[in-house]
């Protein structure tokens, strides 16, 4: 009868001293490409800051010839993502220096978003390439002829008649800078025009026609010292016969826009719009005429419109409903 015989499993070879294997871990089975390979560094492989999505759409998009249709949607066709992961994937890549997106108008008129890819995501800002060297010509050294004596101290020569000075020129002298000729300033404004005789009536007429401009234009604001001022110029109008209405439709007709100093403005429009004085009336004094004052103020009895005239009553407006209705 025979011996029976024992068989022993199979088993992992022991490591060989020096073995490079890992224990655990990934291990590499690298084969070399030959073709249809694309060179991608490891600082994107390897990068903390970017999602697993954007690392694989990145590599996929450099693996891409000029040209292929990387927008969401198509992207979104190609892979298992939404559109919503992949457009998160393309903000991450363009954060990190890795895309760049820009509208563009074509030709056509037609406007497209062009994309452009970074195997390196500083290469927006380091040059790409390098200036060309500047080859110099290898200068041949020098030097001293065999022959030639070393040197020494020069030989004495007799001293020879000393030199004459000549005089200097005069110094020419330094042009004198022209007088730039003054500044034109602007001549003075003319001065306002006085009436012949200013009675308080005439002022204070004046003085609330200037108050009352901002109630008709909002631009014409002055202050009392501004009021004060141009009354006297203003009394002038009224001692020459001119309506009120006249003289607010002259002073607020034409306004420039904006209008930033109006008391210059009414200060030229008075001077320089002064009417003449009626035929006859040139010496005529306002206390012969005390037509010349300004109507004071009346509230309308029907819309409480404010409007000039001796008595109470209707402003012209309602008048004229008044007449139109009759």
């Amino acid at each position: 009868m025979g011996a029976s015989q024992i068989t022993v499993p199979p088993h992992a070879p022991s490591p060989v001293p020096g073995d490079a294997t890992p224990s655990s871990g990934v291990i590499h089975v690298k084969v070399r490409h030959a073709a249809g390979f694309t060179v991608i560094g490891n600082h994107l492989t390897q990068h903390r800051g970017l999602s697993l999505v954007a690392i694989g759409l990145a590599a996929h998009i450099q693996s891409l010839p000029t040209g292929a249709r990387i927008g969401i949607k198509h992207l979104a066709e190609r892979f298992p993502e939404s559109e919503t992961r992949i457009a998160a994937a393309l903000r991450e890549l363009e954060a990190h220096g890795y895309l760049h997106r820009s509208r563009v108008r074509l030709t056509d008129g037609r406007i497209v978003t062009r994309t452009t890819s970074y195997n390196q995501p500083d290469a927006t800002t380091r040059p790409v390439t390098t200036p060309p060297r500047t080859r110099t010509a290898a200068r041949k050294p020098t030097t001293p002829p065999a022959s030639s004596p070393p040197p020494s101290s020069p030989p004495a020569t007799a001293p020879g008649p000393r030199p004459v000075p000549v005089a200097a020129p005069p110094p020419t002298p330094a042009p004198q800078p022209q007088p730039t000729p003054a500044t034109r300033t602007a001549p003075p404004p003319p001065p306002l025009p006085q009436p012949q005789q200013l009675t308080p009536e005439l002022l204070r007429t004046a003085t609330a026609l200037l108050a009352d401009l901002r109630r008709h234009t909002p631009q014409l604001v002055l202050s009392e010292h501004d009021i004060h001022t141009l009354a006297p110029g203003l009394a002038t109008w009224l001692e020459r016969d001119t309506h009120p209405d006249t003289i607010r439709h002259t002073l607020t007709t034409n306004l420039p826009t904006p209008l930033k100093h109006p008391a210059r403005l009414l200060r030229h429009r008075i001077t320089t719009l002064l009417p003449p004085p009626l035929p006859g009336t040139r010496d005529v004094t306002p206390t012969r005429h005390p037509d010349a004052t300004v109507p004071p103020l009346q509230n309308c009895d029907h819309c409480d419109r404010a409007f000039r005239s001796h008595h109470p009553g209707h402003c012209r407006d309602c008048r004229t409903e008044q007449l139109t209705a009759a």
